[in-house]
């Protein structure tokens, strides 16, 4: 029984024990969960601060995202509006590169091809998405420049100028100006070629140099004229006096030979015998000749006063050639040699306005040119020398053409053929003054033009044009 009782005392305190300790526990339970239950307040305030402040962020950024965003749409919009503005801006420089009559190629330093507008285009026939990329020398093969131009213009920085490069010959010939600028830039180190036709100045600089010597000439002439005149009178009336005071028709002559104990006959013998009047007759000569050489001198010093009638250019040139007939006989080694003439004159050429009398010197001094080309020294003259005649009517005007198939000039000449005095002949063979003269009719007094046309071994050609209508027409019925 009273063991009993232990047992029951201690399985009671055994198991206040266990209740002690699950209260306990129970406790350190409840503390536990209610920390973790203020731990889990405080995170989940924690973390909705930290949700407020991500999304705060992300709206941020979200705002952020979306300005940038705009400002790039801005900035394609503007570039896309640069870009077109730069695609007009360039479109229109090719525009007015490639309306400009000059070529234009650009070049890089070895001499590739980085630009080739219209006009390089049409003269040579080579598109410029065929040319680009290319050696110059490879697609404009006729173009004066080498490598060492291009390799100066660059490397000292300055351009390279050509000034009137001549292609062809006579009156065909054409002219240009070429100039490589260098183009040097951070990119790019080349150069620019620009080749102009100056064909027309050229020409027209060539007439101002020929007026010129016509003007400064002509002021020559008038005091030439005055001084030369009056000598020139003196020997020849002196040799006409002696030609008169020799002749056997004056009585005169034969009581003052007599009266000196002999006969005219006896002096005009004796005369002869000595080539006294050979002599007379060469002063004579002379003395007309220089007269001639001063009445062409004068030409240049008349106004241009003129009146003019209305001419058959056909008969002119026939009578013409009819005065000539004796001037253009050649003189060989087998003797006499006649030129051949072919008339090529068309019909029914309007009557033309001009002084016939200066036209016909005209003809007649280049028909005396012609033949005499065929004797020049050191040229063989062909098997059958010819002069070709031409007239027709062109446009308001009438074209005159003397050609002949003489020994042609080289370009040396043919430059000066017009200049007062120039000449190929001998000392005392010729004046120089026959084509001055021609020229300064045919421009100043018919307001016309004369061209020529001439290369070694091809022979001449002289090409007079005359207007239809002048100021100075007098109409004659």
């Amino acid at each position: 029984m009273a063991g009993s009782e232990v047992q029951a005392s201690n399985m009671r305190s055994s198991l206040l024990v266990v209740i002690t300790g699950l209260l306990i526990l129970q406790t350190l339970l409840i503390v536990v969960l209610q920390r973790s239950r203020v731990s889990y307040k405080r995170a989940k305030t924690d973390l909705k601060r930290s949700q407020k402040a991500l999304e705060q962020r992300v709206i941020d950024r979200t705002n952020k995202l979306r300005t940038i965003n705009n400002q790039l749409y801005d900035e394609i919009a503007k570039h896309e509006i640069t870009e077109e503005l730069l695609r007009e801006t360039q479109d229109y420089l090719h525009s007015i590169i490639n309306s400009m009559p000059s070529i234009l190629i650009g070049v890089t330093r070895q001499g590739y091809v980085t630009h080739w507008n219209a006009a390089a285009e049409r003269a040579t026939d080579i598109d410029a998405k065929d040319a680009l990329g290319r050696k110059l020398s490879d697609v404009y093969p006729d173009l004066p420049i080498t490598p060492e131009t291009i390799h100066d213009a660059v490397d000292k920085r300055a351009p390279q100028i050509s000034e009137n490069i001549q292609h062809g010959a006579g009156s065909e010939a054409q002219f240009t100006d070429l100039t490589v600028y260098p183009l040097i830039s951070s990119e790019v180190t080349g150069a620019v070629i620009r080749v102009d036709d100056v064909t027309m100045r050229v020409r027209i600089e060539s007439m101002m140099i020929q007026n010129e010597k016509m003007m400064s000439l002509g002021e020559l002439a008038a005091g030439m004229a005055h001084e030369i005149n009056n000598p020139l009178s003196a020997i020849l009336n002196g040799v006409q006096n002696i030609l008169r005071r020799t002749s056997g028709e004056l009585k005169v002559n034969h009581t003052v030979a007599k009266r000196h104990h002999f006969t005219v006959e006896q002096l005009r013998g004796y005369l002869e015998e000595r080539d006294i009047f050979q002599f007379i007759e060469g002063i004579r000569d002379a003395g007309e000749r220089s007269a001639n050489i001063v009445t062409n001198m004068l030409e240049f010093s008349r106004g241009n006063s003129r009146r003019h009638t209305m001419i058959n250019i056909a008969e002119l040139i026939e009578h013409s050639l009819e005065l000539s007939a004796t001037a253009l006989d050649l003189t060989t080694p087998d003797g006499k040699e006649e030129v051949k003439i072919i008339r090529q004159i068309d019909s029914g050429i309007p009557l033309v306005p001009c002084s016939a009398a200066e036209i016909q010197q005209v003809i007649l001094n280049l028909l005396r040119n012609a033949s005499q080309s065929f004797n020049k020294e050191g040229y063989s003259t062909p098997a059958q020398p010819i002069i070709t005649l031409r007239a027709r009517a062109e446009g308001d005007c009438v074209c005159i053409e003397i050609e002949d198939n003489g020994p042609g000039m080289i370009e040396a000449v043919r430059r000066h053929i017009f200049e007062p005095f120039f000449t190929t002949k001998e000392v005392g063979k010729g004046t120089g003054l026959g084509l001055s003269v021609s020229y300064f009719i045919v421009t100043e007094h018919h307001d016309g033009t004369i061209e020529v046309d001439s290369s070694p071994g091809r022979g001449t050609l002289f090409r007079i044009k005359l207007p239809l209508i002048t100021e100075q027409m007098e109409v004659v019925n």
